[in-house]
C-alpha cells in the first residue's frame, strides 16, 4: 500500500501563487508510473488537474482550466510530486488530493487511481 501526504495548501489571494507537495511513503517510479492531482470544489466532482509520468521519459497531462498557469513536477529521490499554482482564480478553490495509478500514460480518469491521500485546502479570495 502506498501512502501519500499532501501539503502546501492555504489562503491566497487572487492572483497569488502556491506550491502543493505530495510525497509518498515509499519509492514510486516502478510500481507506480503515473502520479496525478485532482481537485474537488464544494458540491461538485472530483476532477483531474494534472498529471505526470514518474520514470524515464516524463509525460505531462493539465487540465484546459489550468494550463499555463499550473505546472506538475516531481523529484523520485525525494520521492515527491509537485504541483505549481500561479495565477490563481477563485475558481480554483477546493480541496487537492494526490493520487497514484498503475498505469504507464497519465490520465484524467479517476478509476485508473489506486491510492490517494488525504486532501489539502486550497482557498482563493480577497
Amino acid at each position: 500500500q502506498l501512502q501519500l501526504v499532501e501539503s502546501g495548501g492555504g489562503l491566497v489571494q487572487p492572483g497569488g501563487s502556491l506550491r502543493l507537495s505530495c510525497a509518498a511513503a515509499s519509492d514510486f517510479t516502478v510500481d507506480y508510473p503515473v502520479m496525478a492531482w485532482f481537485r474537488q470544489a464544494p458540491g461538485q466532482e472530483r476532477a483531474g488537474v494534472s498529471a505526470i509520468s514518474t520514470s524515464a521519459g516524463e509525460t505531462t497531462l493539465y487540465a484546459d482550466s489550468v494550463k499555463g498557469r499550473f505546472t506538475i513536477s516531481r523529484d523520485n529521490a525525494k520521492r515527491t510530486v509537485y504541483l505549481q499554482m500561479d495565477s490563481l482564480k477563485p475558481e480554483d478553490t477546493a480541496v487537492y488530493y494526490c493520487a497514484a495509478s498503475t498505469y504507464r500514460t497519465p490520465s484524467m480518469r479517476i478509476a485508473r487511481y489506486d491510492y490517494w491521500g488525504q486532501g489539502t485546502q486550497v482557498t482563493v479570495s480577497s
